[in-house]
């Protein structure tokens, strides 16, 4: 039997790192802009920030993508449990684990107390990468 839940419909991929202030807000961002929301994106931190990076927020803003409402929200077991992929960016350990889920892991700079210059090259690292997931999940691109 088959499910008719939208998630049976739209990937789901969930983005962490330690504080969802930086790496996984832009690639959440990236996953919902380049896909024009054909997949369904949540991001969280094992331990959110009060508030989005400045510097991300303003190397995403040079790409055309407004970061600006997002908060760092907390990690869940519900949220891992909910998505089809789970893209960790350095949170190591704190990351809960279930079989079943695909889990990829990308190491990548930590943005944190970076300047715009520094988190520009991190940012089109992950833009390309999304862009590759976005193909292995059978999503076009949208430009």
């Amino acid at each position: 039997m088959t499910s008719s839940s939208p998630a049976a419909v739209r990937p789901s991929v969930l983005f962490v790192c330690v504080h969802n202030a930086g790496r996984s807000q832009m690639g959440a961002a990236y996953t919902h802009h380049l896909s024009g929301g054909a997949v369904e994106v949540r991001s969280a931190g094992s331990a959110p920030a009060e508030s989005i990076n400045p510097a991300v927020q303003q190397a995403m803003l040079e790409d055309g993508i407004d970061i600006s409402a997002e908060q760092p929200k907390l990690l869940t077991t519900e949220a891992v449990e909910a998505s089809d992929v789970v893209i960790t960016m350095g949170c190591g350990d704190t990351c809960p684990y279930f079989p079943g889920k695909r889990f990829l892991d990308w190491v990548l700079t930590d943005p944190a107390g970076q300047g715009v210059e520094a988190v520009r090259p991190i940012r089109d690292e992950i833009k390309a990468r999304v862009t590759e997931l976005l193909g292995e999940l059978g999503v076009d691109v949208v430009r």
